[in-house]
């Protein structure tokens, strides 16, 4: 049986993050994971500052890489090869992830394998229970929320997405609006749980359309003109928080019941399943009406653990072993991506979002 153990180093947004993962055959066992979080850097913004992060992970990408190797009590040379992320994220950060990679890559003879950050999260629940292709995958993150048939490795075929902010992106202005503090998922997450989530008419834009598109932006928008008209109570902002989540909730699920039944004579018997990835996988909320849509429609829920859910370096590592389990390897001279769309022949001839010089986003 082959075994590949590999080193992942993701850096594509507020996280330096290294990990180690052991690929045995179709089984994976994580040897270290350690994570460096950016919070302290970016709460007096209210968000992320791309130059601000970048910074940051250049400092912190060397000791996090060798905490991950003492931690799993390796050597460079028990590696069999190295990962990380290529993109997409933003640009900065990304670069130092993929030269820290290609460093260790050069120095050690080791294979290097770029990896698409969204095919980590498309993995991430094949880090810890059996999860094989096909499956129906719902990424819902800060910067992606978009349904894909995943085929398999590499294979990934693009049935709907945002066409405007993703759902953790609109988490994230909610909470900044409210002056909830950063991280703003997490945020608006606790101040709904003592809200009435239907104390505040708000949109579930597009749900009077066909398809499996979705936009966040006028909900974002409804919740400020809501914001405006009230005084900002305690109350009030757990309202708001609560009723925001219940809207967005419903879109997902929504969408996602009706890609379930788009698929459903797609699978095999028996193997119906439906993964939820990505930060915004991490709320209560979301995770619990996505599982009942799932026993309504036939599916297995599948989710990965929740320190897995937010950006870390084990998905990516997972992502590089599989590859390289099947003979997938980079060059040194591979290119840091700000975009990089998993289903890239339809983000090409149907962009849903994005353009310019930095390509299509989906």
């Amino acid at each position: 049986m082959s075994v590949f153990t590999v080193l992942g180093i993701e850096s594509s947004c507020d996280e330096t993050a290294a990990a180690i993962v052991r690929l045995t055959g179709e089984w994976c066992t994580v040897l270290s994971d350690v994570v460096a979080g950016q919070v302290d850097d970016h709460a007096r913004f209210g968000g992320v500052v791309p130059e601000v992060a970048a910074r940051a992970h250049a400092e912190k990408a060397d000791a996090v890489v060798a905490a991950t190797m003492k931690a799993a009590n390796l050597e460079f040379n028990d590696l069999d090869g190295v990962a990380a992320t290529a993109g997409p994220g933003l640009i900065g950060g990304v670069m130092v992830g993929l030269v820290t990679a290609k460093a260790i890559a050069l120095a050690k003879g080791l294979p290097l394998i770029g990896v698409n950050h969204l095919e980590g999260h498309a993995l991430s629940p094949r880090l810890s229970e059996h999860c094989p292709f096909p499956y129906l995958l719902l990424l819902v993150s800060g910067g992606h929320c978009q349904f894909l048939h995943v085929k398999g490795l590499g294979n990934y075929e693009r049935l709907g997405t945002t066409i405007d902010d993703a759902a953790g992106e609109a988490f994230d202005k909610t909470a900044k609006l409210l002056s909830l503090g950063f991280p703003g998922g997490p945020a608006v997450e606790a101040m709904a749980k003592s809200g009435d989530p239907g104390a505040v008419r708000l949109p579930r834009p597009l749900l009077d359309r066909p398809g499996l598109d979705m936009s966040f932006a006028g909900l974002k928008t409804a919740v400020r003109q809501a914001a405006a008209a009230e005084p900002l109570t305690d109350a009030r902002v757990a309202d708001l928080c609560a009723s925001f989540q219940r809207a967005v909730t419903d879109v997902l699920t929504t969408r996602a019941r009706a890609a379930m039944a788009k698929l459903f004579h797609t699978f095999p018997v028996g193997g119906h399943r439906f993964v939820v990835a990505g930060g915004v996988a991490a709320n209560a909320t979301i995770r619990a009406e996505l599982e009942a849509a799932c026993e309504a429609e036939g599916y297995a829920f599948l989710a990965p653990p929740l320190k897995w859910c937010t950006d870390n370096g084990a998905m990516i590592a997972l992502a590089g072993a599989e590859r390289l389990r099947d003979g997938f390897t980079s060059p040194l001279d591979l290119a840091a991506r700000p975009r990089w769309p998993l289903d890239e022949a339809a983000a090409a001839s149907n962009p849903a979002y994005g353009g310019g010089k930095k390509g299509a986003k989906v």
